[in-house]
């Protein structure tokens, strides 16, 4: 049963971000030059929103806090992520949406997922010497969160309450969703007067 649920909540997710256009490189590129902002309103009111439910919820022992999942710190996670930054606005797609393009038929799609797999394979073999290099050592304490979560296994940055710090994030997302408007790029344009 479980597998019938993973697969019709990823069918399900997977048609809201075609249907959001995130299956689109168009408008990947559209949002990451901030000409087309519609997309990255709706990822920050996700995420905000997805925060403030987990982290309320946790706090009302409706969510188990047991659940909750921390990856650890270290050199490696800012370089990769550095390099996924530089693959999205490349190939105007990451991995999740890379998959969902694949579903809505766009065979450009098929090479994203290829070089990713072999880009996979490359750090497979080449683990050793990344595990040597010292760049994949904790840092900072390795699974931290900013702040405490009463009941995980997570040690806190700073002493404050990582519930209420988690919500209090989730918050500005939402409001940045709501005040960021649709056009940064044109709307600088248009104010700059022609010559």
């Amino acid at each position: 049963m479980q597998i019938v649920l993973a697969i019709l909540i990823g069918a399900a997710f997977g048609f809201v971000l075609d249907r959001v256009g995130a299956t689109n490189p168009n408008v990947i590129g559209g949002m990451l030059t901030l000409r087309r902002l519609r997309l990255m309103k709706t990822i920050l009111l996700a995420i905000g929103t997805g925060s403030i439910l987990m982290f309320g919820g946790q706090m009302l022992g409706l969510v188990d806090v047991a659940h909750m999942s921390v990856k650890a710190s270290y050199i490696g996670v800012f370089i990769g992520g550095l390099l996924l930054g530089a693959g999205w606005a490349a190939s105007g797609y990451c991995p999740g949406t890379g998959v969902c393009a694949v579903g809505a038929g766009r065979k450009d799609a098929l090479f994203y997922i290829a070089g990713g797999l072999l880009g996979a394979a490359a750090y497979m073999a080449t683990y050793p010497a990344w595990k040597a290099s010292g760049l994949l050592d904790d840092i900072a304490g390795g699974k931290v969160t900013l702040g405490s979560v009463p009941g995980s296994e997570f040690d806190g940055l700073f002493a404050v309450s990582g519930d209420l710090l988690g919500i209090a994030l989730g918050l500005v997302f939402v409001l940045v969703a709501f005040v960021l408007p649709e056009n940064i790029a044109g709307a600088r344009a248009q104010e700059v007067p022609a010559e």
